[in-house]
C-alpha cells in the first residue's frame, strides 16, 4: 500500500494550444477563491503555463513573463519546414481522413512535421525545490526509432505515457498503469506502462510536452525521443492518483476534419470519445472553457495559407502591442471562467453544509 500522502488539490492544465495564457488566469482565480492547487498536472500548451506559474512567485511576474518580448520573439522564430506545402499537407490530411483503421503504420514523427521550433523555450529556470507549486508534465516516449517509420505496426505499442514530476508525485504514481490501458479504449498504440521521470527540469518537460504530432518534430532527450502531452490530453486518472481534489476544464470537442484523423492515425484513439468520457467524470471543480475558440477567436500564433508560395506558415501579431493585448485577453478569460466555476462550487458547498446541518438537527 502506498504510504505517500496525496497532494490536497490538483489543477489540470489540459492543452490550450497557443491560448496557454488562460491557465495563468485560472490559477490566479483558484488562489483568490482560496483553492490554490499544490500541484499542476499539465499537457501541451498547458505545460508552458505550468512552467511559468511554478517558476515565478506572483501573478504580476507571471503576466509580465507571458507578455514579454522574449516570448513574443520566440514565437516569431517559428518557421515552416520543407514539408509545409499546402497541397501536400491537405492531401496527407485527406488520406488520414479516409483511413478508418487505428494506427496501422508506425508514424514518421521525425520528418513529417510542418514547423521548425527554436531550440530553447524562454521559460523560468528554477530548481524543483524552489518552485512555487509542484508540477507534473505529460509527455510520450517513442518506443520506435526513425528507421522503423512507415512499417506496419501490427499489435505493437509505439508510445509510453511519461510523467515528468518530482519524487513525491512519482511515488504516488508508482505501479499505476497508463490510463489508456483500460480495454474501453481499444487496440491503440499506447503502452500499458506509465513511466515517471524525476530528473528532467520543468522547463524542458514543457518543451517536450508541446511537441504535437505533425506540427513539430519529436524531441530527442537523454534516453530516447519524445513527443507531446497530446498522448493523454485529459489525464483525469493521473490527477486522481495525485490529489484528493481535482480541478479541470469542460472542453470543446475536436474537429473531425484534421484532429480526429490525426489521433486515430498516430495513437489509434478517438479523441472525442476520450474527451466525452473525461467531461462526464465527476471532479471537485469544473471550469467551462468550451467557448474559448469563439471568445478568443484570434490566437497569439495563427496559421496562414500562402497559396502563391504553396506554404503553410505560423504568424505572430504584426506588432508587440497586439501580442500583449492577446495575452491580456487570454489571462482575463481564464480568470473569469475560473471565478465563475469557483463561485458556483462555493455556493454548492455552502448549501450542502446547510442541508447537512438541518439533517443533523432533525435527527437529534
Amino acid at each position: 500500500m502506498n504510504q505517500v500522502k496525496k497532494y490536497k488539490r490538483c489543477m489540470v492544465l489540459a492543452g490550450g494550444g497557443f491560448r496557454f495564457g488562460i491557465y495563468l488566469g485560472m490559477y490566479a482565480a483558484a488562489v483568490e477563491a482560496g483553492r490554490a492547487p499544490d500541484i499542476l498536472l499539465a499537457s501541451c500548451g498547458g505545460a508552458l503555463a505550468a512552467s511559468i506559474i511554478a517558476g515565478l512567485p506572483d501573478d504580476a511576474q507571471r503576466k509580465a513573463w507571458l507578455s514579454s518580448k522574449d516570448m513574443y520573439h520566440y514565437w516569431g522564430g517559428l518557421t515552416s519546414s520543407p514539408r509545409a506545402g499546402i497541397v501536400r499537407t491537405l492531401a496527407m490530411a485527406a488520406k488520414r481522413g479516409f483511413i478508418r483503421d487505428s494506427a496501422t503504420v508506425i508514424p514518421d514523427l521525425f520528418n513529417e512535421y510542418l514547423f521548425e521550433i527554436p531550440p530553447r523555450l524562454p521559460l523560468p529556470e528554477v530548481a524543483a525545490g524552489e518552485q512555487s507549486v509542484a508540477t507534473a508534465i505529460i509527455g510520450g516516449k517513442l518506443l520506435f526509432d526513425e528507421s522503423e517509420a512507415g512499417q506496419l505496426r501490427g499489435q505493437r505499442k509505439l508510445f509510453a505515457e511519461t510523467v515528468f514530476c518530482e519524487p513525491r508525485a512519482a511515488s504516488l504514481l508508482a505501479g499505476m498503469p497508463s490510463p489508456l490501458a483500460d480495454p474501453r479504449w481499444g487496440e491503440h498504440a499506447i503502452s500499458d506502462e506509465l513511466l515517471c521521470d524525476v530528473n528532467t527540469p520543468t522547463s524542458l518537460a514543457a518543451r517536450i510536452s508541446i511537441t504535437d504530432m505533425f506540427y513539430f518534430r519529436c524531441h530527442a532527450h537523454t534516453d530516447g525521443n519524445y513527443f507531446g502531452g497530446v498522448l493523454d490530453l485529459f489525464p483525469i486518472e493521473v490527477a486522481r492518483a495525485l490529489a484528493d481534489e481535482v480541478m479541470m476544464e469542460f472542453k470543446q470537442s475536436f474537429d473531425q476534419a484534421f484532429s480526429i484523423p490525426a489521433w486515430r492515425t498516430v495513437l489509434g484513439l478517438d479523441g472525442n470519445a476520450r474527451l466525452r468520457y473525461v467531461n462526464g467524470q465527476p471532479v471537485d471543480v469544473r471550469i467551462d472553457t468550451s467557448d474559448v475558440a469563439t471568445v478568443l477567436d484570434k490566437e497569439a500564433v495563427q496559421k496562414k495559407l500562402d497559396w502563391l508560395q504553396n506554404r503553410i506558415s505560423l504568424q505572430i501579431p504584426k506588432d508587440y502591442a497586439t501580442y500583449v493585448a492577446y495575452m491580456d485577453a487570454q489571462w482575463q478569460y481564464g480568470y473569469t471562467r475560473g471565478m465563475e466555476a469557483f463561485t458556483r462550487q462555493t455556493a454548492y458547498d455552502e448549501a450542502h453544509i446547510r442541508n447537512s446541518d438541518k439533517y443533523s438537527r432533525g435527527c437529534a
